[in-house]
């Protein structure tokens, strides 16, 4: 059984609005990368999965309880970022993370304490008067402090500068390797796609697709940028029975797709036609994705 499993999932807010007939399965110690553009329904999906929201139709489980039902005993099992950070009243950071640890059970503060060290976090400041950045990384504090065994985590990097990011990036690694199960909602491919296992890519509220990273990284149809050291050289390689994706004239370039299957054909075609160089053009799951959104 998988760990979380989303089967037919259903929440209409009218006008298109919402989540319809949504499938996903995320299994045991997986990191799973959810990406779409705003308003394509990927916190409307996480807040079903927190219980705060119930379906018309269709149900989210996590490790084997029902989302709506057994919300109580699920928020037990996980740390959760929220998409819209509203914190309780309290006058710091400081403050806020003791009550939470209290409410949690955490005892040991040493790991919390790396993370804000990670993070560079003051928590310190004032609740209220933090900035964006400065709040994002308390919820992250917030989140992660229990070492609970699930995170699900709606748009966690919102905020946060690029080496923030990159150092949330090496946390999340860090989650990973002790096999931690991960949920994260996103609207950029280069974060999931240097975190997550799959990612799903979600569009006007339906998943159009879901895809491994390893299979996109991996990809045996691949692009090649080509530069011929002559004009002559150039053109008697168009003259060849390739792929052209691209012509680039003016510097007597090609990009070529081709299939690894195919790529001794290919070396074979260029011992006739000299050339500068050749590079293979990497796929990324923006590219992927790109034609999908």
């Amino acid at each position: 059984m998988p760990l979380i499993e989303i089967k037919n999932l259903t929440k209409d807010f009218g006008r298109g609005q919402g989540v319809f007939n949504l499938n996903l399965t995320i299994e045991k110690g997986e990191v799973f990368g959810f990406v779409g553009t705003n308003g394509a329904g990927k916190t409307t999906t996480i807040r079903h999965m927190m219980g705060f929201l119930k379906p018309i139709s269709g149900t989210a489980t996590i490790n084997g309880m029902d989302c709506w039902t057994d919300s109580a005993e699920i928020k037990k099992l996980l740390g959760y970022i929220p998409g819209e950070i509203t914190f309780p009243d309290a006058p710091t950071g400081t403050e806020f993370l003791r009550r939470q640890a209290e409410l949690l059970g955490v005892k040991d503060m040493s790991y919390a304490e790396s993370i804000i060290k990670k993070l560079q976090l003051d928590p310190t400041a004032n609740l209220k008067r933090m900035s964006k950045g400065m709040k994002q990384k308390t919820a992250i504090v917030a989140a992660l402090m229990a070492d609970p065994d699930i995170l699900i985590l709606d748009e966690p990097t919102t905020g946060l500068d690029p080496l923030m990011r990159a150092e949330f990036v090496d946390i999340l690694k860090e989650e990973k390797k002790k096999g931690k199960t991960i949920f994260m909602s996103s609207h950029m491919f280069e974060e999931v796609e240097d975190t997550c296992d799959k990612v799903a890519l979600i569009k006007g509220g339906k998943v159009v697709a879901v895809k491994s990273t390893a299979e996109v990284k991996h990809n045996e149809n691949k692009v090649y940028k080509i530069e011929f050291l002559s004009r002559e050289d150039y053109l008697r390689f168009l003259s060849k029975t390739f792929d052209i994706a691209e012509k680039r004239e003016s510097r007597n370039q090609v990009l070529v797709r081709i299939n690894d299957r195919d790529i001794n054909l290919l070396f074979r075609a260029l011992k006739q036609c000299p050339i500068k160089f050749i590079a293979e053009m990497k796929l990324t799951l923006a590219d992927y994705f790109k034609g999908l959104l």
